[in-house]
């Protein structure tokens, strides 16, 4: 059997995150959505996405294919439901497609509208990771589900004696990870601590809170969860209810919260993001899909920022800024709340980030961590450029 995870026109209120993945390469909790499904259907998984994204996330089909929405979340009684799915059977809620199974032919143009007619209703809640915002807002059962998941039937590894620990036994320490001097509340929630991820001293960190593989965080972090520091990350200052995708900084003082950073991410020190109006309404935000503002339904939001973007120290970012893919930001005052892919500037004005600087950067960025902007990267990032122009004017 092929596990295939699609993309729907969720993909659209997804962006800017999606502009550079697909949706089930998205990470909340500590694993990618992709990788949930993996360790619990134990099957290899392939994205079905837009055509200039396969290239670097191509398909992969068979004569038996499971296709499961790539934005939705795993839980016990809807995997029992996907694994009793028979050829040609589909599951829907509420109009939402969310598992097909078919053979070859009915993956070619693969289009979700027309198997939802066809499907049976699937009775129970699901969590689908349709908005950027759900990414913060479900983070908290994600790292508890994760922290199950990569945790059973294996035994932690120590914490040093110089830790201070409350409730050690909902606290996990892969191989590799190594720190000094810092203080775990895990009363709250789980603490996952990654291989060869480091804490320096002086840290404060409250559980939900999930470390992934290689990241730091610098001395003196106070970090509320749920937060989820993705792999290759270094973070410090303080940090709430957040979540880094992948290989981003924000390495010095400064407040981040209810906020979601792309890969190859830095924000200069000093760098705040607001997450509350001053009225304490509901924050609206940017959306792709609708070119427009829309309600959130949440009081608190962030910064939303797609990959390789970058700020200078002391930037403001106002409640619910959208940034997109490879934008350069810096200059005193609060820039727009919307700033387009390729963008540079700040609240003065922005002009087009030159399309071979910017590569340049990102290339020079990833030589850093010994890394290749690929040819793939490069296809993704001229597509995005060349896409969101119209932004820009």
């Amino acid at each position: 059997m092929q596990l295939i995870l699609f993309d729907d026109h969720s993909r659209e209120t997804l962006l800017p995150l999606t502009f550079t993945r697909p949706g089930s390469d998205l990470r909340v909790g500590i694993l990618t959505i992709a990788e949930k499904w993996e360790k619990e259907l134990e099957i290899s998984s392939s994205p079905l996405t837009v055509d200039y994204l396969q290239s670097k996330y191509p398909c992969n089909t068979g004569e038996d294919n499971l296709l499961i929405n790539g934005i939705l979340l795993p839980e016990k009684q809807l995997i029992a439901a996907i694994k009793d799915l028979g050829q040609e059977q589909v599951l829907v809620k509420e109009g939402v497609l969310l598992a097909v199974r078919t053979g070859k032919t009915g993956t070619k143009k693969f289009d979700t509208a027309s198997w939802i007619d066809q499907g049976t209703e699937y009775g129970n809640p699901v969590s689908l990771v349709n908005y950027p915002w759900k990414i913060f807002s479900l983070n908290g059962q994600e790292i508890e589900a994760d922290f199950a998941r990569l945790t059973r039937n294996r035994e932690s590894g120590k914490l040093s004696d110089t830790v201070r620990a409350d409730r050690p036994e909902n606290v996990f320490v892969e191989p590799g990870f190594h720190g000094e001097n810092f203080t775990l509340n895990a009363s709250l929630g789980p603490v996952y601590l990654g291989k060869d991820s480091e804490i320096m001293e002086g840290s404060v960190i409250r559980g939900p809170f999930a470390l992934c593989e290689a990241a730091v965080v610098k001395m003196g972090a106070k970090i509320y969860g749920p937060t989820t520091i993705g792999p290759f990350c270094k973070v410090g200052g303080e940090i709430n209810n957040s979540v880094l995708q992948a290989n981003s900084n924000k390495s010095h003082d400064g407040f981040l919260g209810n906020s979601v950073l792309g890969e190859w991410c830095n924000l200069g020190a000093d760098t705040n993001n607001s997450n509350l109006k001053n009225n304490y309404g509901e924050v609206k935000i940017w959306n792709y899909a609708s070119r427009d503002f829309v309600g959130t339904g949440r009081q608190f939001c962030g910064l939303i920022m797609g990959d390789h973007s970058k700020c200078g120290i002391n930037t403001m970012f106002n409640t619910g800024t959208v940034v997109g893919v490879s934008a350069n930001i810096f200059g005193p005052g609060f820039p727009p709340t919307f700033i387009p892919s390729f963008s540079w500037g700040g609240a003065g004005g922005f002009s087009d980030y030159k399309l071979s600087k910017a590569l340049e950067t990102a290339s020079r960025v990833m030589e850093r961590r010994e890394l290749e902007l690929t040819r793939e990267d490069l296809v993704i990032l001229e597509h995005v450029f060349h896409l969101t122009k119209e932004f820009r004017q």
